[in-house]
């Protein structure tokens, strides 16, 4: 793990993804915030690119939480049957929209505790469902984000709670809103788990990772 870099570090990180990526954007397709949450939730343990392979015959037929439950259970499986772990998943989506109704007038709520207690919603996907739909600066701290996080000291701790408060307590507060995309999409397409693509690194020199790619 690597040491907390110091906030000037940071800033000038910070300062050239923004100027490579001003308005960085989530992968994930959705239409709304009920669309955006059922994606999300769908993406635990898959990927961006088959849960929008998924979702793009569901979500014109439901894409609000009343016509997620005409379509039933048994409809949805039909759509997510690609997706891992999609029969449980399939459970809480359909329990989730049977709470929106019940308790939310079909919305879906901003606040991250009600999102919480929501089936098949955690922390990261409530965080996700804050930061991109209602523009709250939360911190969605995936896979991707933790071994960033560590490798290159902007973010380091011993879990995902740890990171998470590394981002809110050490990030500059301009950076915030986008902070955890910049970070997702550097680790996804850049800082690799088993071969980071040092050479096309935006942020090399500041980077105290010492097996850097030739």
């Amino acid at each position: 793990m690597a040491a907390q870099l110091d906030y000037l570090t940071l800033k000038e990180i910070f300062r050239r993804f923004q100027a490579a990526e001003a308005e960085p954007k989530g992968e994930l397709d959705h239409t709304n915030a009920f669309t955006l949450l059922v994606a999300v939730a769908l993406s635990a343990q898959a990927t961006d690119v088959g849960v929008n392979r998924a979702t793009k015959a569901l979500f014109p037929i439901a894409d609000t939480p009343e016509k997620m439950l005409a379509l039933g259970e048994d409809g949805l499986i039909e759509h997510i049957k690609t997706i891992g772990l999609y029969r449980n998943k399939a459970k809480n989506v359909i329990k989730l929209s049977q709470i929106l109704v019940d308790h939310y007038g079909g919305e879906v709520p901003s606040s991250r505790a009600a999102l919480q207690s929501l089936p098949g919603v955690g922390r990261k996907t409530a965080n996700v469902v804050l930061n991109m739909w209602w523009g709250v600066p939360a911190q969605a701290v995936d896979t991707h984000i933790f071994r960033i996080g560590n490798r290159t000291g902007i973010c380091p701790g011993k879990d995902v709670d740890v990171v998470e408060r590394a981002i809110e307590d050490n990030i500059p507060a301009e950076f915030q809103h986008h902070a955890h995309h910049w970070l997702i999409l550097h680790g996804r397409y850049v800082c690799k788990a088993r071969k980071p693509n040092c050479p096309a690194c935006l942020i090399r020199d500041l980077c105290p990772f010492e097996e850097k790619t030739l």
